[in-house]
């Protein structure tokens, strides 16, 4: 392992001892986190699954070596700790090796963070992280896995202090110190600080021209403020940057494409939607690539483009997952697709599997939100898609405010405030209609000249007037 990645006597000397004697495993861990913070699987250091497989014959008993490699596996949400027994043993692997050795609190608490996130404890899981960064504010693990965590749990002010209440604490020779700056930007973002997220990226590019994370925080920016054309130039002009991330690539051709939708431009996005959202998520199988493929159809199918040959392929990828249940976020996307390709066994499957979680959700906060916010969600959706529109407004409407808690950011769930619209627009309800112009002034406010809102608003003043 190359002499760039820390020792022991590294990772000692920057306050954040391991507790192993393997050097190797050591300079393993770094690269791992490396390639976790930079959205990259490095083909010379063999990818993550290659230093994952590395650091277990290094030292089969490093505890933190678990954490990071397990850790990662749930983090990706694509496989369930409650359905798949490897991972749900990879986890009690991990917190027996903990309590058998004598390692640092700090580690205690990654595994105890770690074993929360498995049961579906998001918010506490989150929680321990931030102690942990209490005392050791420069543990990048801790950080990334809180960020990565508060985006499933909707917590947009959490993931921006966050990284404020460490940022002092970085300085410049800090190995990937200066992508705490696309961190700190997606933060700033999500809670509408759009003028300085975006300063804030751009600082964090002019030292890394390829943090992938800190594009995606300005094409965010771009897409929130309706910035269409300066969205499509910044995305053009650092496509060779920002695709060497092979893990972020498809959601930022993902970001490019809406602003094609936006604009209208429907050929233009479904050639990023063949070229590569689709070919990545049918190579990796990712969630982040699946819902983005998802979610693209969708908006393109409530655009009018027939998109129907595209769905009966998207769905061959998320079936398999219909039982999962890791995030409401997840089977929101997977809902749509099974009812883009009109599988109504699969769209029954997941709803009924939601009702069930919902009567016993137990710990995990993802099921204890699915009868209140989930099931709703999915009833208006397959509303919606069997034409019942003012039965979709009425199921929608009240929980537009609460989506946020399923996670994911503000620009994926416009997805859910478009799908009210356009069931507010097409009821036959004359007080839904009305709504649905209420909705597109408030769009409009929010992102003044927006093309998308002005051609939504042309439509429904020609319905009803």
């Amino acid at each position: 392992m190359s002499s760039s990645f820390r020792d022991c006597q590294a990772w000692r000397a920057d306050g954040l001892p391991l507790s192993t004697s393997s050097n190797e495993a050591c300079k393993l861990y770094d690269a791992i986190l490396t390639q976790y913070v930079q959205w990259r699987n490095d083909e010379t250091l063999g990818g993550l699954e290659g230093c994952m497989s590395a650091i277990q014959a290094a030292d089969p008993n490093f505890v933190m070596g678990h954490v990071i490699s397990t850790g990662l596996e749930l983090m990706g949400t694509g496989l369930s700790p409650r359905l798949d027994e490897r991972l749900a043993s990879a986890v009690r692997r991990t917190v027996t090796l903990a309590n058998s050795q004598d390692i640092s609190p700090r580690e205690k608490l990654h595994v105890k963070a770690m074993e929360l996130f498995s049961h579906g404890q998001f918010s506490q899981s989150a929680d321990v992280w931030e102690d942990i960064l209490v005392d050791h504010p420069t543990d990048l693990l801790a950080l990334k896995f809180a960020h990565d965590t508060y985006f499933y749990t909707g917590g947009q002010c959490q993931s921006r202090d966050s990284v404020a209440r460490v940022l002092p604490h970085w300085k410049p020779h800090m190995p990937l110190s200066s992508y705490l700056k696309g961190l700190y930007s997606f933060g700033l973002m999500e809670s509408r600080f759009y003028d300085q997220a975006e300063k804030v990226a751009m600082e964090g590019l002019a030292m890394t021209p390829d943090d992938a994370w800190a594009v995606h925080s300005v094409a965010h920016v771009y897409e929130m403020k309706a910035d269409v054309d300066k969205g499509l130039k910044f995305m053009q002009s650092r496509e060779a940057d920002w695709q060497t991330s092979d893990m972020l690539a498809s959601h930022n051709y993902w970001h490019w494409a809406l602003y094609f939708i936006e604009k209208g431009e429907y050929e233009a996005a479904l050639h990023i939607f063949d070229s590569q959202v689709f070919r990545r998520c049918k190579a990796t199988g990712s969630m982040l690539d699946t819902v983005d493929a998802s979610s693209m159809l969708c908006r393109l199918e409530m655009e009018g483009v027939c998109v129907k040959d595209r769905w009966r392929e998207l769905i061959q990828v998320t079936q398999p997952h219909s039982d999962d249940h890791v995030t409401l976020f997840n089977d929101m996307h997977f809902l749509m697709a099974s009812l883009g390709a009109k599988d109504s066994a699969t769209t029954r499957r997941l709803l009924e599997g939601l009702q069930e979680l919902a009567k016993e959700p137990g710990e995990n906060q993802q099921h204890q939100k699915a009868g209140t916010i989930g099931v709703p969600m999915c009833k208006a959706m397959i509303e919606y898609d069997q034409g019942n529109y003012n039965r979709a407004v009425e199921l929608l409407y009240p929980l537009r405010y609460n989506i946020l808690e399923i996670g994911g950011s503000d620009a994926q769930r416009d997805i859910f405030n478009q799908l009210l619209i356009h069931a507010a627009m097409k009821s036959e309800d004359k007080h839904h209609q009305k709504l649905g112009r209420c909705l597109l002034v408030e769009r409009d406010a929010v992102r003044p000249h927006s093309p998308l809102t002005d051609r939504l608003m042309k439509t429904v003043l020609a319905l009803h007037d």
